[in-house]
């Protein structure tokens, strides 16, 4: 929002660019401050500050305050970017939940659809051929890694997951063409996974990285063989643990497995079902 209004101060009048001009300098001052006191403030009327508040589309100075509050909410550090302190756990289950579910949506419509066809295709041919599929992370990237193992090991293809940075080394460095390494980084400044990725390259495989476009990581996909799947969303990864990129790399492994598994043979379905069927006996009867 913020950088909207920044961008639109030049075909604002000398009046109305003053009263953005003092949003822009004071963000959360400007939300708790009445119109007389910002129209004075600014040096204009208080008819200029509802006339800015309609210029930058917003219905009034109450439509306008309410989008700037939800835009400059920096949440408690270290815990969640969406919740305040003294917030009640009805207000926790929403914040949270609507955060979620608006990265969610906001990826949906940024997502690539072509980067993730080339993604999908060179896992479906690397399962195919037997060839070996490394999913790399750290920290909670690790987790992550380790769920797409998970369930990229249930299509019964060659999947291993690695979170120690010397054993991505050894492993990066026994890949070879038509193998896959997905790397997996919220921040994409984790030199252990920027090391693999650059070997992974060298030895011929292809890399899914998992990353902020913009990131460190991303700026090297920059041939055929390394593909950038962007992952981004406004959580500052120095500032607040990470909930919402958790979730749409979670997603994406998800997107990642269904597309491979529709690619994969009838007869690999198949064994889907009997390990469902046989993980059945490990669960407590029902009752009679």
């Amino acid at each position: 929002m913020l950088e909207r209004i920044r961008t639109s101060l030049a075909g604002l009048s000398p009046a109305e660019r003053r009263v953005a001009e003092l949003l822009l300098a004071e963000p959360r001052g400007f939300v708790t401050q009445p119109v007389s006191t910002l129209a004075e403030r600014a040096g204009v009327s208080k008819p200029t500050v509802v006339r800015l508040c309609r210029s930058l589309g917003y219905g009034g100075l109450t439509d306008l305050k309410r989008s700037l509050a939800a835009a400059v909410n920096e949440g408690v550090p270290f815990v969640h970017r969406a919740v305040d302190e003294g917030d009640a756990p009805a207000d926790i289950i929403v914040k949270v939940i609507d955060n979620a579910a608006s990265a969610l949506l906001k990826f949906r419509g940024t997502a690539t659809a072509h980067a993730f066809e080339r993604a999908i295709d060179a896992l479906a041919r690397a399962g195919l051929a037997g060839r070996r599929i490394e999913f790399y992370g750290v920290g909670n990237s690790g987790i992550v890694a380790q769920d797409a193992q998970h369930k990229f090991f249930r299509l019964g293809v060659n999947a291993a997951a690695v979170s120690d940075g010397h054993v991505q080394v050894m492993s990066a460095t026994m890949l070879g063409e038509g193998d896959c390494a997905v790397i997996i980084s919220n921040s994409g400044r984790s030199r252990d996974l920027l090391d693999a990725a650059e070997i992974a390259r060298r030895q011929g495989a292809t890399t899914l990285l998992i990353t902020a476009s913009g990131s460190p990581l991303a700026r090297t996909a920059n041939a055929t063989q390394h593909i950038l799947l962007a992952a981004d969303h406004p959580e500052d990864y120095d500032r607040y643990s990470p909930m919402v990129s958790r979730l749409l790399h979670l997603v994406i492994i998800d997107i990642l497995t269904t597309g491979v598994a529709l690619r994969l043979p009838a007869t690999l379905r198949g064994r889907l079902r009997e390990i469902k069927k046989n993980l059945r006996s490990k669960r407590h009867a029902a009752d009679a």
